[in-house]
């Protein structure tokens, strides 16, 4: 099952919304200047998911929880995400390119790019319609594994690694490269 911290933000019915903190290890990254990567997420920002979950613990807004997914229906649903659009843009390609080749062979790859487009909009459309199916469905819901207690840190964001100037070590106690010898 794979496991994710969430703070407790409002009820919702029989059930709690809880938002998960997204972590990234872009601040981390020696290469996160040129990365990009780190630089859509500067551009798009930071969302953090928000869902909701059963409430079997009486948990109440503001408090640390842990949720969890079993590790099948993380499966299941990212190769239904990724495969069926793609799956469907593929197949329709091919038909249109045939189509269109047997009107004129000059037809054919304009035919493939349009069938194409189409078929990936028809598969996007598609995944859209059976999310919302998803979303009331028990099988694919994040559940309430815990509570975590108030005195026990909530480790939503790793810390920085050894090398990176921190307020204990400040850049001037940073080593300088160019003095160091061998």
């Amino acid at each position: 099952m794979i496991e994710e911290y969430a703070v407790v933000t409002r009820y919702d019915g029989d059930g709690v919304l809880v938002e998960a903190q997204r972590r990234s290890s872009c601040s981390g990254c020696s290469a996160s200047s040129g990365c990009g990567t780190a630089a859509l997420s500067r551009v798009l920002g930071v969302r953090n998911p928000v869902m909701r979950v059963a409430n079997p613990l009486g948990v109440r807004p503001g408090d640390a929880v842990i949720i969890g997914l079993h590790n099948s229906t993380l499966t299941r649903l990212s190769v239904i995400a990724y495969g069926v659009p793609l799956l469907a843009m593929i197949v329709a390609a091919l038909a249109a390119s045939q189509g269109g080749g047997y009107l004129h062979p000059a037809l054919a790859e304009p035919a493939a790019i349009l069938g194409g487009l189409g078929g990936l909009a028809a598969g996007f459309y598609w995944l859209a319609q059976r999310t919302r199916q998803w979303q009331s469905d028990p099988r694919y819901q994040a559940v309430l594994l815990r509570r975590v207690l108030r005195e026990q840190p909530v480790p939503f964001y790793p810390p920085p690694p050894p090398s990176c100037p921190t307020a204990e070590h400040p850049p001037s106690a940073a080593i300088n490269h160019k003095e160091v010898s061998l």
